[in-house]
């Protein structure tokens, strides 16, 4: 099956330690036997997980599903408390390195919140000289990320690592900065928490009603033929994932 879907060699292959022998062992034996190739390049394989210190497991009563936690966490949230530890290491669930988990999430959202907030209100747009010599130190942060991810995805420094970028951000970040110097720290967190797949630049979402309101409000602009208005209102919903169609019969919309 491997040979069919993979090819006769693969670049990673994953799974539990509990399955480097022998069935991982048999795989390696079989598929070079049979191939005359290195089966895998690459060999991930994860540690367990425990509950309050305990292993998992149906036996002793203390087996969590992921949708049990999503009902008590967001899932970004246990996706951060994964990340928290090498995956090569035991990672341990319990309340307390959720709640844990939880805030450290919350501080870099606060920080990304907080620059998008900083962009809306300010009002020089391009870098001077001293925040270009600023922005110019982020590359330590991205480096020791990268240099973190390298070292066998060592998620848990590079989540320090953007805890770091994001400390620098705060302190430096201020209402007299200008859009283009705020846009690139933001822009940096953001991706550097795509890398991991956490979700640091949410979309507001809009209700129905309110798309209407703000159609009904684009429509009063143009109307009074105040076209910046209503260009504004227009993008304001095409970054909010709405797009407009003006046609004979009205305006229609839809969701990207």
């Amino acid at each position: 099956m491997s040979r069919k879907y993979l090819g006769e060699q693969i670049d990673i292959h994953a799974g539990g330690e509990d399955l480097i022998f022998p069935h991982h062992e048999n795989e390696i034996a079989q598929s070079e036997a049979a191939n005359g190739k290195e089966f895998a390049r690459y060999w991930m394989h994860n540690a367990f997980l425990n509950i309050d210190n305990r292993k998992m497991s149906k036996s002793l009563g203390n087996f969590r599903t992921v949708r049990e936690i999503s009902e008590q966490y967001d899932l970004q949230v246990l996706r951060f408390f994964m990340l928290s530890a090498h995956y090569r290491s035991p990672l341990n669930f319990s309340a307390e390195l959720m709640e844990a988990s939880k805030n450290g999430l919350e501080r870099i959202l606060n920080a990304t919140d907080n620059l998008k907030h900083l962009i809306a209100s300010v009002a020089a747009e391009e870098m001077s000289a001293e925040e270009k010599e600023a922005f110019s130190k982020t590359d330590a942060y991205v480096e020791e990320f990268e240099k973190a991810m390298d070292d066998d995805f060592n998620t848990a420094d590079a989540i320090a690592a953007i805890f770091e970028l994001v400390k620098y951000a705060n302190t430096t970040a201020t209402a007299e900065s200008s859009k283009e110097y705020l846009r690139g720290l933001l822009d940096r967190i953001v991706k550097l928490g795509d890398v991991l797949g956490l979700i640091l630049d949410k979309k507001e979402e809009l209700l129905d009603a309110d798309i209407e309101k703000l159609i009904e409000e684009r429509q009063a602009a143009r109307k009074a033929k105040d076209f910046a208005r209503a260009d504004v209102i227009r993008d304001e919903l095409l970054e909010k994932g709405i797009i407009l169609k003006d046609t004979r019969e009205g305006v229609q919309w839809k969701k990207a």
